[in-house]
């Protein structure tokens, strides 16, 4: 029996919201046992325990979705006392074709703990929490400083014709640099293109001071956390970050292959008749993914055994893709064994 099911009697899925939480209990073979919801509070928690251990008593474990948002609080009142409890992601949209409510979510987390190979422990808070929300607000920075970057030059291409001549052939750095300099002026269609030229080109200066200073502050946090990363080849702050904050802790998975299905490099068999391959693998957390895809990319360019590897395959028939596949596939064991050994140095 797979998973959970051979661990457990019971698994407790909970669809977590910012004001409730619906829980479904299911036995180890998937049937209902039952659902309730609560308010989203330590009331709510205090609730929910109750239910469990009146509904799934024995050995049980929670499914909860969200466990670093809106299941936040639920999982630390369980952990605190002593309940096991589990990480799922959120079902993608081709599995809610067939219907979408709290109740179906809930039985969904539940179903799907019981069958996963690889189960995931929630992520430790404290200073690994603090380093994912300078990436994450740092990523918010950068995608609005493109977008600016973007309106920017469309108003470029709609100003005026003396400013547009006067911007328009420049890099992208100079069009921002000049335009946050504009000055005033007379006509009234050329002062209007200018504070909005200025104004794009100083919040695109803003953001980008903004991002550059929290990047520097990840590259600082992440010095202490996990110095063992910034010494591999093609492993940057950032992605040292996004590998930090998804391994979280020794233990939290299973195995490198767990790590490896999370961070979605694992392959996945697409073979056929006379044809046998694997494809890419389009689930898991996708800035890990992308992270991974950095170092890939870093290596084949600089890194002397990464660019023999690639040969040796090209010769064997591999392509690009799938050469690429097999090195974030070989990363993710890489880095996962690293932090692992690491730690229980420590």
């Amino acid at each position: 029996m797979p998973g959970l099911a051979s661990e457990v009697d019971f698994v407790v899925g909970v669809d977590t919201h910012r004001h409730t939480h619906t829980a479904a209990a299911v036995d180890r073979l998937g049937g209902v046992v039952e659902e309730i919801t609560v308010s989203a509070d330590r009331d709510g928690s205090r609730e929910l325990l109750r239910f469990a251990r009146e509904k799934a008593p024995g050995r049980r474990c929670w499914a909860i979705e969200g466990t670093g948002l809106y299941g936040a609080g639920l999982t630390r009142f369980l952990l605190d006392r002593d309940e096991r409890v589990v990480e799922v992601e959120r079902p993608n949209r081709p599995a809610r074709r067939r219907g979408k409510s709290d109740e179906l979510d809930a039985l969904s987390a539940a179903r799907e703990a019981l069958v996963m190979n690889h189960v995931a422990e929630p992520r430790s808070p404290g200073e690994r929490e603090a380093l994912q929300s300078l990436l994450v607000v740092r990523r918010h920075l950068v995608k609005s400083k493109t977008q600016a970057i973007g309106l920017l030059k469309a108003m470029i291409v709609k100003a005026p014709e003396s400013l547009r001549e006067s911007l328009g052939p420049l890099s992208t750095a100079e069009q921002v640099r000049r335009a946050a300099r504009l000055r005033k002026r007379r006509e009234a269609s050329e002062d209007a293109s200018v504070l909005v030229l200025r104004s794009l080109a100083r919040r695109i200066l803003a953001l980008d001071t903004e991002a550059r200073e929290l990047k520097k502050r990840i590259e600082d946090l992440v010095g202490l956390l996990a110095p063992q990363l910034l010494a591999q080849p093609g492993v940057g702050p950032l992605v040292a970050a996004q590998v930090f904050v998804v391994w979280s802790h020794p233990g939290r998975l299973r195995s490198e292959a767990a790590f490896a299905s999370l961070a979605g490099v694992a392959p996945i068999p697409a073979s056929s008749g006379n044809t046998t391959r694997h494809r890419l693998n389009r689930g898991g957390d996708r800035q890990l993914n992308a992270a991974l895809h950095v170092v890939v990319l870093s290596r084949l360019h600089g890194h002397p055994a990464t660019r023999d590897y690639a040969a040796r395959r090209t010769a064997e028939g591999k392509t690009p893709r799938e050469i690429k596949r097999c090195l974030k596939r070989y990363v993710a064991r890489d880095l996962f064994k690293l932090l692992e050994s690491s730690a229980k140095m420590t």
